[in-house]
């Protein structure tokens, strides 16, 4: 259990491990489809070249499309780049590195599905048996054009009563598959130099402007997932004050119109002040929480980390990050009153 936890915790301290892993998964979902997918060649010439070529890519365009979808920092990217520049300026060199790798990571899965398909080569039969010049094969010479077209509309289709045994259809099926092959195995050659020589030659080439913009990329990544913890636990630590303001409003309205009732021989107990959960202390750790406590205060705080990012200089004046927001007293929830039982 340990191990798992650990695992779990690495994966979520590290996003490009996440987004390796879910790249990893969707070229293995690929894989598992394709073999799991019964392929039904129409069989008619003026469908056969549609089909064939809307299953070569139709499929890698919906892969492409849910690895954009599953990558975190497809979000992250496109909101960096729209973003007003505020007191941060905007670096086209970090959003072309986001971009570069969501692309490369969303891209996988569909490349892996051309590359089976073409393997394969039942998708390139269908879509190109129409296509193949009849004079390359001598058993079509005693054949009319319509006939000659309606056989090779038929190759696909082995089961055919007309194609049938034949070896005119053997000899165009094992043409076009020996070509689709040759070409997913090219691509898949390309593939692979490219990714050699980006590995190889990337080091001979100086590191720092990669190293930087990798640094920022990770960074405004890092930055946003913070935030966004942040305000989950300013959201937590709000409600919980609203609550406790709320109980104490209620006990002082029992209190002035005489509905407590005290036990009799006794004097008036002093009211319980329920404790905050743990971490929700007023603790100088959780004082730049507590300084924002208004709705209008969170609706400026928010829309100022929207339209004014704080300058990446921890030595700039506080002004700059404040925003103008004023940290007076807290202030009272509309309908009920404040209370000096409750530190709100």
């Amino acid at each position: 259990m340990d191990k798992f936890r650990t695992l779990f915790q690495h994966f979520q301290s590290s996003s490009e491990s996440v987004m390796n892993g879910i790249c990893l998964l969707l070229a293995m979902v690929t894989v598992k489809l394709y073999s799991s997918f019964d392929f039904n060649c129409p069989c008619l010439a003026c469908y056969n070249t549609l089909y064939g070529l809307g299953l070569l890519f139709t499929p890698p365009i919906a892969l492409f499309l849910c690895g954009l979808l599953a990558n975190r920092q497809s979000v992250v990217m496109v909101e960096e780049w729209r973003r007003p520049a505020g007191h941060r300026r905007k670096d086209p060199g970090i959003i072309r590195y986001m971009c570069s790798s969501v692309l490369q990571r969303a891209l996988a899965a569909p490349l892996v599905w051309i590359l089976l398909a073409l393997l394969d080569g039942k998708c390139f039969v269908c879509a190109f048996s129409s296509s193949v010049d009849p004079e390359k094969f001598l058993d079509f010479a005693n054949m009319t054009p319509s006939q000659v077209q309606l056989f090779l509309a038929k190759v696909p289709c082995k089961e055919d009563e007309l194609v049938r045994n034949s070896p005119a259809r053997k000899a165009v099926s094992r043409y076009l598959r020996c070509l689709s092959q040759a070409i997913g195995w090219s691509l898949t050659l390309l593939l692979i130099v490219l990714v050699f020589l980006a590995r190889c030659l990337r080091p001979c080439f100086d590191q720092t402007i990669f190293l930087q913009r990798r640094y920022w990329s990770n960074y405004v990544d890092l930055e946003q997932k913070l935030f966004d913890e942040t305000c989950c636990e300013h959201a937590r630590d709000f409600a919980h004050r609203c609550v406790l303001h709320f109980f104490a409003s209620m006990q002082s309205e029992m209190r002035a119109r005489g509905l407590r009732r005290d036990s009799a021989g006794r004097g008036p107990e002093t009211p319980e002040r329920p404790e905050p959960p743990d971490g929700l202390d007023g603790g100088s750790g959780k004082a730049h929480l507590r300084a924002v406590s208004s709705q209008e205060q969170v609706d400026r705080l928010l829309s100022a980390w929207y339209s004014s990012k704080p300058p990446l200089d921890l030595t700039a004046s506080s002004g700059l990050w404040g925003c103008g927001l004023s940290h007076r007293a807290p202030t009272v929830v509309p309908g009920t009153r404040a209370s000096p039982h409750t530190d709100v």
